[in-house]
């Protein structure tokens, strides 16, 4: 692991320091863990933004899910 520094303001450090103590983990565990979730849900987006621009670009043509609905074997009930 690589250590860095970073700089946060008075109320931000507050914070942190208090959702550590109610996780029981150190502030450097606090912070590793919500830069995962942080790039997690950028990757997220960045998939979703990309497949918003593949439907943009490639509409879905309503003949197809006419076709699959023809031979869908649906169970009764």
């Amino acid at each position: 692991m690589e250590t860095i520094q970073v700089v946060l303001d008075s109320q931000l450090l507050r914070a942190t320091n208090s959702a550590a103590k109610r996780a029981r983990v150190n502030r450097s565990a606090l912070v590793r863990q919500a830069l995962r979730e942080y790039l997690k849900q950028l990757k997220v987006q960045d998939l979703e933004a990309r497949d918003r621009e593949g439907y943009r670009r490639h509409p879905d043509d309503p003949a197809d899910a006419e076709m699959w609905e023809r031979v869908a074997a649906w169970p009764e009930r």
